[in-house]
């Protein structure tokens, strides 16, 4: 694949890399000619990773949760490679439980990785693109963070916030030469239902729906590309809560409600 001249060089973040739409975004942006640093939890997948994609590939174990080894990473990054140009806030998990089942904790947790790690990664590689007067900002949302459905109230909060704060830090942007894009996937074939769905239930469910980690990442980085606001995948999916977006949300709701209990 040919480079894209924006990726050619520079320096490219992505957490949660280890596997999933991580992995196969850091195999894009490396392919198009950036430098990735690659940051997740699991050293042994990092190497792994970093090995694969050769010498522009760099392996950073780090806990996004963690705010101290946070500040840490980006001091580290900053002294190597004088900043980030690129960030993809992708780290996150979910668990589909009631509200009221839920432990208060599984909120918090959500929150802590879903959206205030991506709030403090875009806060520390700031800087670094406003002195430079470009780079881009990719939170990865999700579909549920525009359109919540029964199971997924904390997980769906935790992208509701994250979409909030996408398009409020876009326009505070706006001029600046830093891009900020959205991208919002439908379920995706990946292990995050290890966790949010350990039953197989809701996987069997929408199956049919799924995307692979590798559409997410083209579309990321097409979007990258096109310098768009947002992108869905599928785009039928985006398109369609769209759609319910413009009908009362009694309706919506009711019907929700009634056929899409999925989880």
């Amino acid at each position: 694949m040919k480079p894209t001249a924006f990726l050619q060089g520079r320096t490219a973040l992505v957490t949660g890399a280890s596997g999933g739409i991580g992995a196969a975004v850091a195999r894009r942006l490396h392919e198009r000619g950036a430098v990735v640093i690659l940051a997740a939890r699991s050293a042994d997948k990092l190497a792994a990773l970093a090995a694969e994609l050769g010498p522009r590939a760099h392996a950073l174990t780090l806990d996004v949760a963690d705010e101290k080894a946070v500040r840490a990473a980006f001091e580290t990054i900053r002294e190597r490679f004088g900043g980030v140009d690129v960030l993809v806030n992708n780290a996150g998990f979910g668990r589909f439980e009631p509200a009221l089942a839920a432990p208060h904790d599984s909120f918090r947790a959500m929150m802590d990785v879903n959206y205030f790690a991506a709030v403090q990664c875009t806060r520390e590689a700031l800087p670094h693109m406003l002195q430079r007067g470009s780079g881009a900002i990719v939170n990865v949302a999700s579909i549920a963070g525009k359109f919540a459905t029964a199971k997924s109230s904390g997980y769906s909060a935790t992208k509701h916030a994250l979409l909030g704060f996408t398009n409020a830090l876009r326009q505070e942007l706006h001029g600046t030469g830093v891009h900020v894009m959205a991208v919002n996937p439908g379920p995706v074939s990946t292990s995050f239902f290890d966790i949010a769905d350990p039953e197989g239930g809701y996987v069997s469910n929408v199956r049919w729906m799924m995307v692979t980690p590798e559409q997410v990442a083209d579309a990321v980085v097409d979007g990258l590309a096109r310098r768009k606001a947002e992108v869905n995948v599928p785009g039928w999916l985006g398109a369609a809560v769209r759609v319910g977006q413009l009908l009362p949300i009694g309706l919506v709701g009711a019907f929700s409600a009634k056929f899409l209990k999925l989880k």
